[in-house]
């Protein structure tokens, strides 16, 4: 080939490169500011949001997610969330969390969590997975403030009182000491079995009872 068209061929080819490397730039350019639109939007948003990698770690809470907690970004990122966690419910809330991480798959979670002024709030928490182009990039969710829902007093109606009857023995514990003012906690002290199986106990009442999840019976609360 002659020396001309060898000059010929490499300008092409760096031509070819920058128009390369400029639509790469122009895809990242473009890809940062759809990410920052759609903050943009979430932090308009009324209820809290959350966003976490591929490493379960939170990237993301938006304004109404940082003014229900007081704290900044930085903060709250990582594990950082995290520290507000009612002690009682630190547990159930990560191992639920984390195990629908693993699996890839929706959770929803209602937990105690400190907010600004230091008090503690019950809120439920729902996670989905987020998949862009069959990959899996982390998770998005949402959460809410149900204290009022949560501090409402259980009265079972008449179907209920006759269904207590088919509750198991243990079951029937737990009601009792739940209904007498206890904790999950302190009923699965006293019983000598553990938070876990205490707190399965009292869903599976609720269920048998006919009553939402998101119902509480004064027991609950410490």
């Amino acid at each position: 080939m002659a020396p001309g068209h060898q000059l010929d061929d490499t300008t092409v080819l760096r031509l070819k490169l920058a128009e390369v490397e400029a639509e790469v730039d122009y895809l990242k350019r473009k890809q940062v500011s759809s990410e920052r639109r759609f903050h943009e939007l979430l932090d308009a948003a009324p209820v809290m949001v959350w966003m976490s990698g591929t490493d379960a770690l939170c990237t993301f809470f938006n304004r109404s997610w940082l003014a229900f907690r007081g704290r900044t970004m930085g903060e709250e990122l990582g594990n950082g969330w995290a520290e507000g966690l009612h002690p009682d419910d630190r547990d159930l809330c990560l191992e639920t969390y984390l195990k629908a991480f693993t699996a890839r798959c929706p959770f929803r979670v209602q937990y105690r969590v400190q907010r600004a002024g230091g008090e503690y709030s019950w809120i439920e928490n729902s996670g989905t997975p987020l998949i862009e182009d069959t990959v899996f990039v982390g998770f998005i969710g949402t959460a809410m403030d149900v204290s009022d829902r949560r501090s409402r007093v259980f009265t079972p109606d008449r179907e209920s009182v006759r269904l207590v009857f088919a509750l198991t023995e243990r079951e029937r514990q737990v009601l009792v000491l739940i209904a007498g003012g206890k904790s999950t906690k302190q009923t699965a002290l006293q019983l000598g079995i553990s938070y876990k199986t205490a707190d399965s106990h009292r869903s599976r009442i609720l269920e048998k009872l006919g009553v939402h999840e998101t119902a509480s019976m004064p027991s609950v609360q410490d």
